[in-house]
């Protein structure tokens, strides 16, 4: 599958799919910046898409609703996940009532595993590096189906509604900025805005420095995998995904990077201003407080906050 295979009525069909799932997407909020208490000091309009509101806590039920709308009823799924397209995938199984399996990566937080469970889906942790090999046992020795948690059309179809979205409120953005982990929310957003006419909007993408398969990538000019390393565990697949690194190269101004303690310092500064927010959902606030996207001033920015699972155990573990 290639990147031309995204066009802007494929997007808008996948829209209406997820607007009128019975998974029960929602439009989620995006704020002006300036009714927050949040510090900033750069003068810009900045808007925060709270996606941390969203059905199950994160963007990745918009990518599964449109999977699960254009898959067979009653099948034999499996899939790979950190948490959040588990916990997606694992709500969207029990509706449908399909029967699933997500291996997991043993660095993921055990109570995102327990609450995955709940749903009725299976959970396998394993080692990062063997979480495609354990995928791969199951569809040949199981005949179970893939449902891949970032490198799929359909899912990324999905994520591109939260593009649309932003469109709606502010439809002419400079800048947007997105988290990255595998790249199928930073492509869908950027395919949606760039295919809708913003030609001019910059759109960066942001991963820890511990786990940068996409800002790798771009270096190399194709997809790459390393070791991933990163309290932003949802941010840190072994490897990128081929489509989402086509679409990226082409609507993508460019990858940024953060590292933990900058992670960690932004799930605080937005706990206290009275949001909750993951540390894999916080990279673009980060990215953004610690002056790494360029050319800000009297800019139109949109900053998408992904996620916001992240229990009272996990925010005992961040400062103030």
């Amino acid at each position: 599958m290639s990147a031309d295979a995204v066009t802007l009525d494929l997007l808008r069909e996948a829209r209406e799919t997820v607007k009128g799932s019975p998974l029960g997407v929602i439009n989620t909020p995006m704020i002006p910046w300036c009714q927050t208490t949040l510090p900033l000091d750069i003068q810009c309009n900045i808007h925060i898409k709270l996606e941390n509101m969203q059905r199950t806590g994160s963007f990745k039920i918009r990518g599964v609703a449109n999977q699960f709308a254009r898959r067979e009823k009653g099948g034999h799924f499996v899939t790979m996940s950190a948490g959040n397209y588990g916990k997606s995938f694992a709500y969207a199984s029990k509706h449908y009532g399909s029967k699933g399996k997500v291996v997991m990566p043993e660095t993921a937080p055990v109570s995102r595993s327990i609450l995955i469970q709940s749903f009725g889906v299976e959970v396998e942790r394993v080692p990062t590096s063997c979480l495609m090999d354990v995928v791969t046992r199951c569809v040949q020795e199981h005949n179970m189906t893939f449902l891949h948690s970032f490198d799929d059309l359909d899912l990324i179809a999905g994520h591109a509604s939260l593009g649309m979205e932003v469109l709606e409120v502010m439809p002419e953005p400079d800048v947007v900025v997105v988290c990255c982990g595998g790249g199928g929310q930073l492509a869908g957003v950027a395919a949606a805005i760039k295919l809708s006419g913003c030609d001019k909007t910059r759109i960066y993408g942001v991963e820890p420095e511990g786990a940068c398969t996409m800002y790798k990538s771009f270096i190399e000019k194709k997809p790459v995998g390393m070791d991933t390393k990163s309290i932003a565990s949802g941010l840190a697949p072994p490897f990128a995904g081929k489509l989402p690194f086509e679409l990226c190269q082409r609507y993508v101004e460019g990858i940024v990077l953060i590292n933990d303690e900058e992670i960690k310092a932004a799930v605080s500064t937005l706990y206290s201003s009275g949001l909750v927010v993951e540390a894999s959902g916080c990279a673009a606030f980060a990215a953004i407080v610690n002056n790494k996207i360029p050319e800000l001033e009297g800019k139109n920015v949109v900053c998408i906050l992904s996620g916001g699972n992240i229990g009272k155990d996990e925010l005992a573990n961040f400062p103030g």
